[in-house]
């Protein structure tokens, strides 16, 4: 079946480095941390004392405070970024066919502070003090459902949700809608709101975070030998994406093409990465073949690199086992030395970033990188951002499950 082009003409990002997709961008080129110790909550007993957290957050800057009451954060993430990238993208929304608008936006957890605040007030107080919003509140996809109804956007609406792959996995379907005639313009991407209390801990139990807490702004130091685990990060990225037919008639600015995605599954554990990389490299390569291109062609990769000690190797050697001896010409880096882990909205944010790259010639850097692992040694684009023509991007988002995702974007050329 022949397919449509898909670009991204709108972009939204709210994270630690960054509110808003400039500042986003302007935070990763120059090698911001958005980590710092936590001060929202008591974390005198947790092993982690920190966290990647979005400073100074105001929800009442972006919507009217009791609509926001009746959202939990990560809801409230998804709706400020989907109106960034709406805005961005220039559209006329008196002039389209919001029958043909797709939502996807996804969240790897969904409503989990609510869910904890309303499981206290259950147990304190009865079933008479649940909130009659607990419930609407916590589903992951009320997020593409809060969107639609304020856009009235009528076509495809759902959310995909694969722990950490739920941002890019969602991207991915919304090309699908778009390149294969079921939507004319899809708003997508990911968003996270897991910085509280019982975040933090079941995340210390499976014993997944970096616990440097002498130093948490250099905690996130993926493909560094000493890397200690993950720094959790919160936040939301978004795109809207539109046919290029639409997109050029009406002179939009275009950031980029999407070409291809890969889904795959280890088929392993329901953490730990597969050691041999069977399922990412299965990604990996039918990225390729859906975008029609050979390895040779690929010149950056926003890999996964949650800075842990097995999630950075075997990422790294599925890369060499598909690229081979150009694995070694490619710039590589993770934003998550800058913005930690945002788990469902991070594959989003870093498609992002990936799309931004291409659209700039500038590969932001992977910060934190102090002292060389033997086992990681590729080109992680360190410490420096890195000025490079790219012509095709790659962005890789793992999840717990074993879910792979691996998108591909080009610079786009008419």
């Amino acid at each position: 079946m022949s397919k449509r082009r898909v670009v991204v003409t709108g972009i939204g990002a709210l994270t630690p480095v960054g509110k808003g997709a400039p500042d986003f961008w302007n935070g990763l080129v120059s090698g911001k941390s958005g980590t710092r110790p936590i001060d929202s909550f008591d974390i005198s007993k947790f092993p982690t004392k920190f966290a990647a957290q979005i400073e100074d957050f105001d929800v009442s800057e972006y919507m009217n405070v009791k609509e926001a009451r009746r959202m939990d954060r990560f809801c409230q993430y998804a709706m400020i970024t989907a109106d960034e990238a709406v805005t961005d993208s220039g559209l006329n929304l008196d002039e389209i066919d919001k029958n043909r608008v797709a939502v996807l936006i996804g969240s790897g957890i969904g409503g989990m502070q609510v869910f904890y605040d309303q499981a206290v007030q259950f147990y304190e107080k009865g079933q008479r003090a649940v909130s009659p919003f607990f419930i609407p509140m916590l589903i992951p996809d009320i997020a593409a459902g809060q969107v639609s109804i304020k856009y009235g956007f009528r076509g495809a609406n759902l959310c995909a949700v694969s722990a950490c792959a739920t941002g890019s996995h969602n991207i991915g379907l919304a090309f699908d809608a778009i390149a294969h005639g079921q939507a004319d313009y899809a708003v997508c991407g990911g968003a996270e709101a897991p910085v509280f209390g019982m975040g933090l801990a079941g995340f210390n139990s499976v014993r997944a975070l970096s616990t440097r807490n002498d130093s948490p702004e250099t905690a996130s130091r993926p493909f560094d030998k000493t890397r200690d685990g993950f720094v959790l990060g919160e936040g939301a990225g978004m795109m809207m994406l539109e046919t290029y037919e639409s997109a050029v008639k009406r002179g939009a600015r275009i950031y980029g093409e999407i070409v291809g995605y890969g889904f795959s599954a280890d088929a392993h554990h329901i953490t730990a990465p597969d050691p041999e990389g069977k399922g990412v490299v299965l990604a990996l390569n039918s990225a390729l073949d859906a975008a029609g291109i050979t390895p040779t062609d690929i010149d950056h990769i926003n890999m996964h690199g949650t800075s842990t000690p097995l999630g950075d190797i075997a990422e790294t050697n599925s890369i060499k086992k598909v690229f081979g001896d150009h694995a070694y010409k490619i710039n590589l880096n993770s934003t998550k030395s800058m913005t930690g882990h945002m788990l469902g909205a991070a594959g989003a944010a870093e498609s992002i970033a990936t799309v931004l790259a291409i659209y700039h010639g500038l590969i932001p850097p992977t910060i934190n990188y102090e002292h060389p692992d033997p086992e990681c040694d590729l080109d992680y684009t360190t410490n420096e951002a890195v000025a490079r023509d790219i012509t095709y991007g790659m962005n890789n988002a793992f999840g717990f499950g074993g879910h792979n995702t691996t998108l591909v974007f080009k610079k786009f050329k008419e």
